[in-house]
């Protein structure tokens, strides 16, 4: 594998709404119908109170960060660029992202995410498509044979075909040795940062960290040298 040939990428998204009190009626009940499946077995909460969960579904949230990161060079002295596209208005956020999978993209190249076949890809494809946009080639599986569709997986790596494991990305990179940065913020809390706070530049260093990450427990997975810390560059 040419590890020159994989993008990586991690998103971050958000509820469409701040609040479940700013949903507008139609969607309040559609939500509403949502997350009684959602409650089972929860009695303590409501369908106001997990309104926060709703960035994680593509019907009810929106993209507001991709962050991408390429691996140039080789052995010890590879480096890793990674490069974010993050903003309110997600349908430009999507196509800057697209430009550059436009120009990055041909049949060689792969995409690479931890749980990005359940998550990263899909949810990219859905949001497209709700922006009445197209979805790219390199993204897009419809059609498409197994072995034809060119996305990796982290988490799916490291199953090794045991489907009922799942694994978050930070206790795969601490239980491989991976040293990750230490954040002021979670997942969990990219919705209040991005909704109270309005800083989006906090929540791209969160996401650009998460994309190291990926690319690190990549190269441990299939024994290669991990990048040195002093060579990740982030762009502008």
């Amino acid at each position: 594998m040419n590890l020159s040939n994989i993008l990586f990428l991690d998103i971050e998204t958000v509820p469409q709404h701040p609040s479940f009190d700013l949903v507008p009626n139609d969607w309040k009940d559609l939500w509403t119908k949502k997350a009684e499946s959602l409650l089972r077995n929860r009695e303590q909460e409501t369908v106001e109170s997990i309104y926060g969960r709703a960035g994680i579904y593509a019907e009810f949230g929106k993209i507001i960060c991709i962050s991408c990161g390429l691996i140039q060079g080789s052995g010890e002295q590879k480096r890793l660029v990674i490069k974010s596209f993050y903003g309110e208005e997600e349908k430009l956020v999507l196509y800057e992202f697209c430009e550059m999978l436009r120009k990055w993209a041909d049949p060689q190249k792969l995409l690479c995410a931890h749980n990005g076949k359940e998550f990263d890809f899909p949810y990219l494809c859905r949001r497209l498509i709700i922006n009445s946009m197209p979805v790219p080639f390199i993204l897009n599986t419809a059609g498409k044979k197994p072995w034809e569709v060119s996305h990796l997986d982290t988490m799916e790596l490291w199953k090794f075909g045991d489907f009922k494991n799942y694994t978050s990305l930070n206790l795969l990179a601490h239980v491989l040795g991976i040293p990750t940065p230490k954040d002021d913020i979670d997942g969990s809390m990219v919705a209040d940062v991005y909704y109270k706070e309005r800083n989006l530049k906090r929540i791209a260093e969160y996401c650009q960290k998460d994309v190291v990450t990926v690319a690190q427990v990549y190269l441990r997975i299939v024994g290669e040298a991990l990048i040195r810390t002093e060579n990740v560059e982030i762009k502008s």
